[in-house]
């Protein structure tokens, strides 16, 4: 049995700041590409989002992003004027708007990110199933706990910018 000090809390305080380290270069990556595709970071969320899935309507897209129904059309007006995004009617039900991403933004995203994923897979090779369902674990906690903690923050008001 592990004590909870010492080495153990060394280890505590290394995981941190690696945490920290891996989300400040998620940043600069997600920064870096957004500058290539030409978009916002709000921008290439929406993207991201669209990529997971066949398609989503506005609202659930805002949701998501935690963006006003203004800013979600804002938005989607300029993703589909530079090409990356359609809309159309939802052919389950005509009056919805179903948004998807097109081929031409899905190949500049692969062009960033597919290096990257096909090299990750490689990196978890290297951990067995017991590792892999720990890491898992972690992630999904610390997924989890961001989610609650972005309610939170997303609750409180605003600070005025042109102070």
């Amino acid at each position: 049995m592990t004590d909870a000090s010492g080495p153990t809390d060394e280890l505590r305080e290394t995981v941190s700041v690696e945490v920290q380290a891996l989300q400040s270069a998620v940043d600069a990556f997600d920064e870096a590409a957004a500058a290539v595709l030409g978009v916002n970071r709000t921008d290439l969320r929406c993207l991201e989002l669209l990529m997971q899935q066949d398609s989503a309507g506005p609202g659930r897209l805002g949701q998501a992003l935690g963006l006003t129904t203004g800013s979600v059309t804002t938005m989607l007006d300029r993703l589909e004027r530079i090409g990356y995004l359609t809309r159309s009617a939802d052919p389950s039900d005509r009056r919805k708007v179903a948004v998807r991403i097109t081929d031409e933004a899905r190949q500049k995203a692969w062009e960033l990110y597919g290096p990257f994923a096909t090299e990750g897979g490689e990196v978890l090779k290297a951990y067995s199933a017991e590792e892999l369902a720990l890491l898992a674990g972690f992630l999904r906690g610390s997924r989890s706990l961001y989610e609650r903690h972005l309610a939170r923050v997303r609750a409180l008001p605003a600070r005025d910018r042109r102070r």
